[in-house]
């Protein structure tokens, strides 16, 4: 009951095919293969980052939000008037 042969697998294949059909399995296939693509590429983008730069990076976001946020406060403060 340990091994599951070659022929196991392909009648399992064959019965997931027929449930889903070869289009879903195909796009859960697609979906999968970018989760993991984007996974390794923010491990990869941690490991190369620096300490010293990890709050330097929050910084800018938080400044450019919030220069975002002004400007949309400011335009709809001369839109009031």
């Amino acid at each position: 009951m340990g091994n599951i042969g070659i022929w196991q697998l392909l009648i399992i294949l064959a019965i997931v095919l027929v449930i889903f059909g070869a289009k879903k399995l195909r796009n859960l296939g697609g979906d999968l293969g970018g989760a993991i693509k984007n996974f390794k590429q923010s491990m990869k983008d941690e490991e190369n980052a620096s300490p010293e730069s990890g709050g330097d990076d929050a910084k800018k976001i938080g400044s450019k939000s919030d220069r975002v946020i002004d400007a949309e406060v400011t335009s709809k403060e001369k839109n009031k008037s």
